[in-house]
């Protein structure tokens, strides 16, 4: 029983996995024409709409795209002829889904784009022959499949080329937009992935917090202003504000144990200098890491290469309080 049913499952996936070998053979100019056309989409909007399991993947389509830096929104080709077909204007781009592209339900909503030229019609479909396909402004054939299972009926490898044929694109149009990691965080502000994606920036302490002292202060001082910032650490400055060193609770024990004048001392003469900075738009994971490394508990941070101007201070326990680890 056990190595039957671990049999039909790989089965699937074999079945599965040469369907999506079809698909890549497939991509190629038409792609390409989809792809130019949907990033050079600047009045109108992108809709994906679909009937039934084509449907359902369209709505993951949207969400991919809309995620990923191009913006689009699903439209239910059942709905289309009961009022929301005005939801499609001037200028818009409709990719509408259909395995055997003559649905009843898509027959009005082609109709309503074919009548109106301003709008660009995508169709994506099995069949060459298919009303979808026929007045389509732009066609992507999907290739003819395989389903997995008895009979070669169930919709197993057909809306898997459809999902990867969508992520295809979505990711395609994400590259050549340049949508990098700092744009997709801006989209998921919540759950593990925007921990994930978290800069030094949104964590850093700035302003009146980061515990500056200038490198002309006494020990003395400097005791009273570490104590007072409570960060074990001090960002040492000179008088025309560039960052020179860096002195930490740890240094002030080791000075303060050789030098019999310690209370005395100027920064500058026991200060570490050129401290380590990280650029704000480094991410937090990646902070923690150089922490780690370097076995050190705090960073400067800059901007634009510029090191020794001094925007942001971020301790281990900003990060960790993050809960990145």
């Amino acid at each position: 029983m056990k190595k039957n049913i671990i049999k039909i499952a790989k089965e699937v996936v074999k079945i599965e996995t040469a369907s999506l070998k079809k698909l890549e053979a497939n991509i190629g100019k038409s792609f390409e024409q989809i792809i130019k056309t949907i990033i050079n989409c600047k009045n109108g909007k992108i809709i994906i709409s679909g009937v039934g399991k084509s449907g359902i993947i369209g709505k993951k389509w949207s969400a991919t795209l809309s995620s990923t830096g191009t913006p689009s929104f699903f439209l239910d080709a059942s709905n289309a002829s009961h009022g929301d077909m005005g939801q499609i204007t001037s200028n818009d781009i409709l990719i509408l889904i259909s395995l055997s592209g003559q649905s009843e339900e898509l027959k009005n909503i082609i109709q309503y784009t074919s009548r109106n030229k301003n709008i660009k019609l995508i169709g994506i479909t099995s069949k060459k022959d298919s009303l979808l396909y026929k007045n389509s402004d732009l066609k992507f054939l999907l290739p003819s499949v395989k389903e997995a299972g008895p009979g070669n009926i169930v919709p197993t490898s057909s809306t898997t080329v459809q999902v990867a044929l969508g992520d295809a694109i979505a990711i395609t149009c994400m590259v050549y937009k340049k949508f990098g990691k700092l744009d997709f965080k801006k989209f998921h502000p919540s759950g593990s992935l925007s921990i994930k994606l978290k800069t030094v920036e949104d964590l850093m302490l700035s302003g009146k917090k980061i515990p500056f002292v200038n490198e002309n202060v006494s020990m003395k001082d400097a005791l009273v202003s570490i104590t007072k910032k409570n960060l074990g650490t001090l960002v040492i400055r000179n008088n025309r504000n560039y960052t020179t060193g860096i002195l930490t609770d740890g240094d002030l024990k080791r000075i303060n144990n050789i030098k019999l004048s310690f209370k005395d001392l100027k920064l500058k003469k026991v200060m570490k200098k050129r401290p380590i900075s990280v650029d704000k738009d480094m991410l937090a994971a990646q902070a923690l890491s150089i922490m780690n490394n370097k076995k050190i508990t705090s960073l400067c941070v800059h901007q634009n290469n510029k090191k020794n101007k001094t925007i942001g201070f971020i301790h281990i326990h900003n990060i960790l309080n993050a809960n990145i680890t």
